[in-house]
């Protein structure tokens, strides 16, 4: 990128795979902006790995303003790294819930869309930056109880996309990671709401992905050498081909 030392700014920041990849870029080196909802989550995180944190909730306009704020006077953006989203319950469309689908919208398209633009200005007078959209193995097929986080992450792939396009010849790098199955302490008890039902999704399968396996990802994604954009990149473990087809031991 051309610094010496380089700053990202990382969302989702108080769990699972922000967490992981604030960990993994602080130990690298980086200069570390992690912001989430949670402050209590952000200041361990503080003292695990010394990054600067920024508590925010994406959905609110005033969050955004002062997270970018911040995160700017702290040292210049190279890198946004946008994690925060979520799943939320298991509707089928036609008993789909409404406020459920809405608020994976708004974590996951419209939050990620927010700081996107709030940050793109400076990286475009640079002439040089990374925005990275974590998005899921489920913004690119479907399965049934789904379509809430499905379409919710379909929308956030096409702003990739679309971004991709309209900055062509900026020296601006576009990056979807999409995971695939990915076991983390919050992700499936926040969809399900009931331990024993998130314990299930895992269970029998042999080595789901980790976040840090991810944040892993995430860092190469951003480590390769200045002239190479990796577009999308889905990550599944080995065990896992398809959003529904995965093999569990007996």
């Amino acid at each position: 990128m051309g610094e010496k030392q380089r700053h990202a700014l990382i969302t989702g920041a108080s769990t699972g795979i922000g967490k992981a990849t604030a960990l993994r870029l602080a130990r690298a080196g980086w200069q570390v902006t992690a912001s989430a909802r949670r402050a209590d989550r952000l200041a361990a995180l503080r003292e695990e790995c010394g990054c600067h944190v920024v508590p925010a909730d994406l959905t609110k306009a005033d969050d955004v303003a002062a997270l970018v704020s911040a995160a700017t006077e702290y040292a210049p953006i190279n890198s946004l790294v946008n994690v925060a989203g979520g799943a939320l319950g298991v509707d089928s469309v036609a008993d789909a819930d409404l406020e459920r689908w809405a608020t994976m919208y708004d974590r996951n398209v419209l939050g990620a869309l927010a700081l996107t633009r709030a940050v793109l200005p400076a990286m475009r007078e640079r002439g040089r930056g990374d925005l990275v959209f974590l998005t899921s193995t489920a913004a690119h097929d479907t399965y049934p109880g789904g379509g809430g986080y499905v379409a919710a992450k379909h929308a956030e792939r096409i702003i990739a996309n679309t971004l991709r396009q309209e900055l062509v010849g900026e020296n601006i790098r576009v990056i979807e990671i999409a995971p695939g199955m990915v076991k983390t302490e919050e992700f499936s008890l926040n969809r399900l709401g009931d331990q024993a039902k998130a314990d299930a999704v895992y269970a029998g399968v042999d080595a789901p992905l980790v976040a840090d396996d991810i944040a892993q990802t995430i860092e190469f994604a951003l480590t390769v050498p200045d002239h190479v954009n990796i577009d999308s990149l889905i990550i599944r473990p080995v065990a896992q081909a398809t959003n529904t087809l995965v093999h569990r031991d007996s």
